[in-house]
């Protein structure tokens, strides 16, 4: 998926776009009602009840990256890897030169791959845009291992739908709902094509389409966000002046809508941590220079208090 990667991007992309020629239409905190503030609960709970969703990546409990070659697992220390749940010695993972990835069993160790039993079986990978479903080799009724795809590299996951993270989810902690963080900002599409270059934190570098801007204004001050789309959405990495302090230091997401009569609405209040702020296990985007806006996001969700890097 796209945010399982990291972004970057250089401060010059831009260089050439002359907002002087744009018309700046201020824009202003989006009126809501009386039940907003019930809309956010709302909205925050069903995040929370589908990041507990089976096979979310709160099921994750193991991650290495694979090397070329042979490449052990199992329980065992004596492993490569050791995979937390597996038998002491479950396998082999060969890593390719053409960057498939096969695994073997050792003997008397079986996994259940599409529902039957196997002691060998190639495995289909997940890359950083895919929607398909890797293969997935179980060795226990809800544990599996699986491979994943980023740049060049080739890593290992392992879930466990028992894993107590996803089981005893603490939550999230807020800054309270704030409705002037809910912004209508303007729209502004480039005139020509334009890509974000993003790097995630294994050193992966990709270049992202993106069609335009939001723009809006805060205290009498100006800000940009550009977007990349996802899903029929806009989708935001960005961090602001609470990074690192009150928010996760790499980067918040934030979707919203696609852009309609040259508006966007921006909802701050549903800011929120990016998987790798929850577990060890993910890669995710950091916010591109871009997207790194020098005010004081006081809305959305917190730093994530539990397991995370």
């Amino acid at each position: 998926m796209r945010r399982s990667m990291l972004r970057f991007t250089c401060c010059t992309v831009f260089a050439a776009l002359s907002f002087a020629a744009l018309p700046f239409i201020p824009v202003h905190a989006a009126e809501v009602g009386g039940d907003y503030a019930k809309q956010v609960a709302s909205a925050r709970a069903a995040r929370v009840e589908a990041l507990q969703r089976p096979d979310g990546y709160l099921s994750l409990v193991g991650s290495c990256w694979l090397e070329p070659g042979d490449n052990t697992v199992g329980a065992a220390a004596d492993n490569h890897f050791p995979v937390p749940g597996a038998p002491a010695h479950l396998g082999v993972l060969h890593l390719a030169a053409d960057g498939t990835v096969s695994l073997r069993t050792v003997d008397g160790v079986t996994v259940t791959v599409d529902g039957k039993s196997a002691t060998a079986s190639p495995m289909s990978t997940q890359g950083a845009q895919e929607k398909h479903t890797p293969t997935r080799a179980y060795f226990g009724p809800e544990r599996y291992l699986y491979v994943v795809e980023t740049g060049a590299r080739r890593g290992l996951r392992v879930k466990d739908n028992a894993a107590p993270l996803r089981t005893h989810f603490p939550g999230f902690n807020y800054f309270p709902v704030d409705p002037s963080w809910k912004i209508e900002a303007q729209w502004q599409p480039f005139e020509t094509p334009h890509t974000l270059k993003l790097v995630n934190v294994a050193g992966a570098e990709s270049d992202e389409p993106v069609a335009g801007q939001a723009v809006f204004e805060r205290d009498g001050k100006r800000y940009t966000l550009i977007p990349m789309e996802e899903d029929g959405r806009l989708f935001f990495v960005l961090s602001d002046r609470t990074a690192g302090k009150l928010t996760y230091g790499g980067a918040r997401f934030l979707y919203a809508a696609m852009p309609k009569d040259g508006k966007v609405v921006l909802d701050f209040n549903l800011a929120e941590n990016p998987p790798c702020a929850i577990t060890p296990h993910v890669v995710c985007p950091l916010a591109p220079p871009e997207n790194r806006l020098g005010v004081a996001i006081t809305a959305g969700e917190k730093k994530f208090e539990g397991a995370g890097h």
